[in-house]
């Protein structure tokens, strides 16, 4: 059965003129402007095509690739705004329809928002951002430590929510989070934890706290070899000037530093820390 939103692999059942038309099985058939096609295109070959539009107004197929299928997430911009409601550019030449009742706030042409898409009751691809109707509160079939495919939404009091792999809401909790995330942007995280109602605990980074101190310590030192034995940051510094330069969280930082310091390998001054040498030590 044909799957509208979504890309399908039709055979070519008729070549006419420069159209080409695809067999969607019940008797109908799927026009393709011949434009996009492969100029080697005969009847019989199979295309992996995306298809839209719906029953009543006609089907239609593209080898064009959207930004979106239906039941994914996306950060689409707002292309234009009339009665109907606001139309996102989705990268296809049709855009996509994000009616007023689907909309969770005013939105403005030029700007972007956070939607779902899905079939309507007449099978018409819609956008929505009514995301608490299709993503689920509770998850199941995860393990604690599975790596995952992320969308950030909303900020909390907690830190931000997520979208874990287009189907259910993930925390990540600001303590633990040593980046500038956006909304709408894709990234992978990984389950830190799933708690007795089912919800997810999200995290970026999953290594032991004694991997990761090692790691940095390594890296710390590299960068002292490649600076002239100077680094201008120290346990006093910014979460986010550290995470600039090592993408660790502070706490992992200084552990670092301060086995380098015990280990009379580094000197930690106000300015930063630099490498400990032999005039140092008189």
């Amino acid at each position: 059965m044909i799957k509208i939103g979504k890309f399908n692999k039709l055979k070519v059942i008729k070549l006419h003129k420069k159209n080409i038309y695809l067999d969607a099985g019940d008797s109908i058939e799927i026009l393709l402007e011949k434009t996009e096609t492969p100029t080697q295109c005969e009847i019989g070959d199979k295309l992996n095509v995306f298809v839209y539009g719906d029953i009543k107004s006609g089907l239609k197929a593209t080898i064009q690739t959207p930004y979106a299928q239906v039941d994914d997430i996306a950060w689409l911009k707002v292309k234009e705004i009339n009665n109907t409601g606001a139309f996102l550019d989705w990268g296809l030449s049709k855009d996509l329809l994000l009616p007023y009742g689907e909309q969770t706030q005013k939105v403005a042409e030029g700007r972007s928002c956070l939607v779902k898409l899905f079939l309507d009751k007449e099978n018409r691809i819609t956008a929505s951002m009514l995301l608490d109707d299709f993503i689920q509160d509770e998850a199941f079939y995860f393990k604690e430590g599975q790596k995952v495919e992320i969308i950030i939404a909303d900020e909390t009091d907690l830190g931000r929510k997520a979208i874990v792999n287009n189907q259910f809401w993930g925390v990540l909790y600001k303590n633990e989070i040593f980046q500038r995330l956006r909304k709408g942007q894709k990234t992978t995280a990984y389950i830190k934890k799933i708690r007795e109602d089912n919800k997810l605990d999200l995290v970026f980074q999953m290594a032991k706290f004694g991997e990761k101190v090692d790691s940095v310590t390594k890296k710390i030192l590299a960068k002292l070899e490649a600076q002239d034995g100077i680094i201008l940051i120290n346990d006093k510094s910014h979460p986010d000037d550290i995470y600039k330069a090592f993408a660790v969280s502070k706490k992992v930082f200084k552990q670092s530093i301060g086995g380098l310091y015990k280990q009379r390998i580094i000197l930690i001054n106000k300015t930063g820390i630099s490498l400990l040498n032999k005039k140092d030590e008189l």
